[in-house]
């Protein structure tokens, strides 16, 4: 794994031996890879896994339409973020919720999930006539959509530690650009997006904060869009050409986005020109009647044009234009203008009219939107003298054909607009044939060579690793948080860590600010001890200054600073008790160490009181044997009362009268400085000793 990773990781000069790979960020498209379709970009970065979109590849059919799933772990994927409902962006989800083992959550707008239900129902009964293995059910559908969850422009939620929201993408109603923070570093996947409002969507907002990578569509590249206007009279005039001969004009669209566009476009145009008012307009769509009132539902997510129009009228009522259900209830007799559906002429009732009318030179096809390689549409584009129908026959292409882009899709200038703005360090381009990708990303390195962003153009299944270096940093919370600490001064609680964020709090504090509750470890010992009471109660006043004898079910006890207890059980055992931590420990573990050593040899102590040079050297000899116990190799000298710590190689000396320490090892230095200070703790005890070790 570790190999794969460096072996990928190379192409971009991102990792280097040895690193922790925990710090290393994937970006890997499962499809939209240096292609157009089947939309789907896993991000990975500690331990998290999301993924953009969820689509099928309209030049394919049966299995081969899907992303490359195999390529990962779907229950490994925490989130699955949708941008719109086009099926190149969503029509898989049924198959990854039902028909895989993922287990996490799924995100869309209200729109997007309104809109999806139509087309998906749509797509399936198509598939049900024209494709042979089918992906999904009915009632797969349905069961997908109990599992999707909706989401509004800009509300941040969070899940599994990951934060994400989303803002208008323009391109279609409902379209979201997706904002993704993982342990600080925030990913913006653009999804399929339009910065120029058109007669009804609002522009593709410009989020306030930059994103540290940039996943962005190459749709079209270095190309730059025509005029609005342009393009409209352009589209106007095609149409007007084609009736005026006394032909049939198809406009092949997708039943939702453009298709609503051009609508509007044509019904003002034919309100404006009472001569093509006996020419009917046909909107040929199962889901026509269906889709009008989910646009009219969300009529406040349309820009102000749209809003003001509606105040007066309902815009999306035409007065031009009839819903074609069936090609049984249409009377080809004479010029007419028909919308269907799909986009792409794959199959339907848009490739059924294109191969009735294609042989009369007369009629004409005009193409609004972008037309994906392998598809028939993007075939008749380069104009080819004949082509072959579904039924396998072959006839001649007389008709006339016409490219005009009305796809919401950015250009170069938007795109590399919006980067001028944002200035993301890494650019990750998706959807988009090769060439255009390739040119594309030699056209952003040139226009943002100073500002050395990085740009990379992955094919499916490709990673693209980026190595970033987050400060960790803790807050501190509570009764920590009352008075500002020092400068040089140590903080002292409880560390707790939820997802990516740190938290200091004392322990008091711990029900209060998390789930978590405190909890006391006592610990319980029973040593051999045949000497009589006295002698432990002599032994261990000559030791401690704060022990107090007490009863415990009618049997003696001594108390050593409050929280270690000493229950003498003649004729053979003492019980010693206490409540854990750093100082109680340390006493606990001297007062155990004095009781072997009493109960092997009782001369070791004297009755009588010792002299303070006696004391002193025993207490040198006790803080030997603590150190031992730590650090293992110990050693005394009483002649200069100093001790010396070797710890591979590196030695500390300690003068225990100025309880000094000199190491030229920082860290052993630390060390062994720390574990002087709570030997001294618990050899001179102060009298509020109690207080301060529940603080420590």
């Amino acid at each position: 794994m570790v190999d794969t990773l460096k072996r990928l990781a190379s192409q971009v000069g991102d990792l280097e031996e040895g690193r922790d790979v925990g710090d290393v960020l994937e970006v890997m498209p499962l499809g939209a890879g240096q292609e157009v379709g089947r939309s789907a970009v896993v991000v990975k970065y500690k331990g998290r896994t999301v993924m953009f979109d969820c689509g099928v590849h309209p030049a394919y059919s049966g299995r081969s339409q899907l992303p490359y799933f195999d390529d990962i772990d779907p229950s490994s994927v925490d989130l699955l973020l949708i941008t719109h409902f086009h099926l190149d962006h969503s029509a898989a989800v049924p198959y990854f919720t039902e028909k895989t083992n993922f287990k996490g959550r799924v995100f869309m707008t209200h729109p997007t999930k309104a809109i999806y239900k139509m087309l998906l129902h749509d797509y399936v009964k198509v598939s049900n006539i024209a494709v042979e293995d089918m992906l999904y059910t009915e009632a797969d559908l349905m069961h997908s959509m109990e599992k999707i969850e909706v989401i509004n422009y800009h509300q941040e939620l969070e899940h599994n530690g990951i934060r994400f929201w989303c803002y208008n993408a323009g391109h279609v109603l409902g379209a979201a650009m997706f904002m993704v923070e993982i342990g600080g570093v925030k990913i913006l996947y653009t999804g399929d997006f339009s910065r120029q409002e058109d007669r009804h969507l609002m522009g593709a907002e410009t989020p306030s904060v930059a994103p540290d990578i940039l996943i962005v569509e190459s749709t079209y590249g270095v190309q730059v869009h025509e005029s609005r206007q342009a393009r409209e009279d352009r589209f106007t005039f095609l149409i007007h050409e084609v009736v005026g001969r006394e032909g049939r004009c198809l406009l092949p669209v997708f039943a939702l986005g453009r298709a609503q566009e051009l609508l509007l476009i044509l019904d003002e145009y034919w309100e404006t020109h009472p001569e093509l008012l006996n020419i009917p307009i046909y909107y040929a769509s199962t889901l026509a009647k269906k889709c009008m009132t989910v646009y009219q539902t969300f009529i406040n997510m349309m820009n102000a044009n749209i809003r003001k129009r509606f105040e007066v009228s309902n815009p999306f009522v035409f007065k031009h234009i009839s819903n074609l259900r069936s090609m049984e209830h249409f009377d080809d007799v004479g010029p007419c203008v028909v919308m269907a559906s799909p986009g792409m002429l794959q199959s339907g009732l848009s490739r059924e009219l294109f191969e009735m009318w294609c042989t009369d030179s007369r009629n004409g096809v005009i193409l609004p939107g972008y037309c994906v390689e392998g598809t028939l549409a993007k075939h008749v584009m380069s104009e080819p003298s004949e082509i072959k129908r579904s039924d396998g026959t072959t006839v001649p292409l007389r008709m006339s054909i016409h490219y005009i882009s009305f796809s919401a899709h950015s250009d170069f200038l938007q795109t590399s607009g919006f980067i001028e703005i944002l200035k993301p360090p890494n650019i990750v381009l998706v959807h988009g044939d090769a060439n255009e990708m390739g040119r594309l990303k030699t056209a952003l390195e040139q226009k943002f060579s100073e500002d050395k962003i990085r740009v990379f153009n992955p094919k499916n299944c490709t990673s693209v690793m980026l190595r970033f270096h987050a400060e960790k940093m803790a807050k501190v919370m509570g009764q920590l948080a009352e008075q500002p600490p020092k400068e040089g001064s140590a903080v002292s609680g409880v560390l707790v860590k939820k997802d990516f964020s740190y938290t200091i709090m004392a322990p008091a504090d711990l029900s209060k600010f998390t789930t978590l509750k405190r909890s006391v470890v006592r610990q319980k010992q029973i040593v051999p001890f045949y000497q009589t009471f006295s002698v432990l109660r002599t032994t261990i006043e000559q030791m401690y200054e704060d022990v107090n004898v007490t009863m415990i079910e009618g049997k003696k006890a001594l108390q050593v600073h409050e929280h270690v207890t000493i229950l003498h059980n003649p004729p053979n055992h003492v019980v010693i008790q206490w409540s854990c931590d750093s100082i109680n420990d340390m006493v606990a573990d001297s007062v155990l160490s004095l009781i072997l050593q009493l109960e092997v040899s009782p001369a070791f102590i004297k009755m009588e009181p010792k002299s303070g040079q006696e004391v002193e050297e025993h207490n040198m000899k006790t803080a030997l044997e603590m150190l031992k116990h730590q650090f293992g190799d110990v050693t005394l000298d009483l002649d200069t009362q100093s001790l010396e710590v070797s710890v591979d190689g590196c030695k500390a000396s300690v003068n225990w009268k100025e309880r000094k320490v000199d190491c030229e090892d920082p860290t052993l230095l630390e060390r062994v400085s720390n574990s002087l200070r709570r030997i001294g703790m618990v050899l001179y005890p102060i009298p509020s000793i109690s207080q301060n070790s529940s603080d420590l």
